[in-house]
């Protein structure tokens, strides 16, 4: 006896354009109910608004790479960790003294910021292939994997910064990639920071590796059945080393947003909890961690969703328990519709 074949209404509701105009319906819902409720009508003020964009580039870099993860059934808890390394390796960089007094920065400064750069894209790339190495060679689970490194790549950031912040002697560029636009007083012709230009690119990019790539298909193979998928001739190990490779990649690009937005300061115990906020982002956004679905437009949406809330949270007054039990519940609920959702076409 065969199953009853979906009905034309149910095929529309699984359309990715209505998923993703449930998802945009939920930030203009999340969105008004702070611009009612936060008093004097300080939400939506061109400061907070900016400030909202400027913090939600942050969540949404890293969310990227969380993407392509959870879209092949994984997860990764060490993002946060990979973040706060990639921070503090920019700005032990800059602090490098050559002499007494003198610093690389001082003599090199065109030279010492790229390098900075480069150190830190391949620090936190090879952390996120240490990850994917283990998972893929050991045949490890990738919580318990992520686990792990969230707590050991933490470390190496606190060891290299000797536990304390690291102070740069000179202001760079990279200090200025998410300097307020709208509400500075010096004209900029590009309108947003310049952080959040590279996430616009990354998103086109990103976009366009998940739609039309083989690798790209691949993901999205590996996620929905990796033994169907190895049989298909997919490398599914070669796939998953790549996902978590750019999921580093992707958390050094967030460092050096997060670097600018805490003022130029190499913290190693920033980015903590941002595991959780770029999790949600990408739930939210319509991933599944049974894998096999996910798109980048909705894990921008999430991540925008999950700025608000926060921030909204922030400017009502609630305790910052509060903000982190509200963020856990809408992780548990967006599971939890996922989950009805595949029982029903099931």
């Amino acid at each position: 006896m065969t199953s009853p074949k979906p009905s034309a209404f149910s095929a529309f509701q699984n359309t990715a354009w209505v998923n993703i105009g449930a998802r945009f319906m939920a930030l203009v819902v999340v969105f008004l109910f702070f611009a009612i409720f936060v008093e004097d009508g300080k939400f939506y003020t061109l400061r907070n608004l900016e400030n909202i964009i400027r913090q939600s580039a942050v969540y949404a870099t890293a969310a990227l790479g969380m993407t392509f993860v959870i879209i092949t059934a994984g997860i990764d808890l060490s993002v946060g960790s990979i973040i706060a390394l990639a921070v503090v390796v920019v700005a032990w960089t800059l602090n490098i003294e050559i002499s007494d007094g003198v610093y690389f920065v001082h003599e090199y400064p065109v030279a010492a910021p790229l390098l900075a750069c480069l150190l830190a894209i391949i620090a936190a790339t090879l952390g996120g292939l240490f990850n994917g190495a283990l998972i893929v060679r050991l045949k490890m689970v990738p919580f318990i994997v992520t686990l792990g490194t969230m707590g050991i790549i933490r470390g190496i950031a606190k060891g290299i910064a000797d536990e304390r912040d690291i102070y740069p002697p000179e202001e760079t560029w990279i200090g200025g990639l998410m300097d307020p636009t709208l509400t500075s007083q010096h004209d900029s012709w590009m309108i947003f920071p310049a952080g959040v230009w590279i996430l616009v690119l990354c998103i086109g990019v990103a976009s366009f590796i998940l739609k039309y790539t083989r690798f790209g298909r691949h993901v999205y193979a590996v996620g929905s059945n990796e033994e169907t998928a190895r049989l298909c001739g997919v490398p599914v190990g070669r796939t998953k080393l790549i996902v978590y490779a750019l999921t580093g990649f992707f958390c050094a690009l967030a460092g050096f947003m997060q670097f600018s937005y805490i003022g130029g300061v190499g913290q190693p115990t920033t980015g903590v909890m941002y595991e959780l906020f770029v999790i949600a982002a990408v739930i939210i956004g319509g991933a599944s961690f049974s894998g096999g679905e996910g798109s980048i437009l909705g894990t921008i949406v999430g991540a925008l969703i999950i700025t608000i809330l926060y921030m909204g949270g922030q400017q009502m007054g609630w305790p910052k328990w509060v903000q982190e039990m509200v963020i856990g519940g809408i992780i548990i609920l967006a599971v939890a519709i996922d989950r009805l959702r595949h029982r029903k076409l099931a």
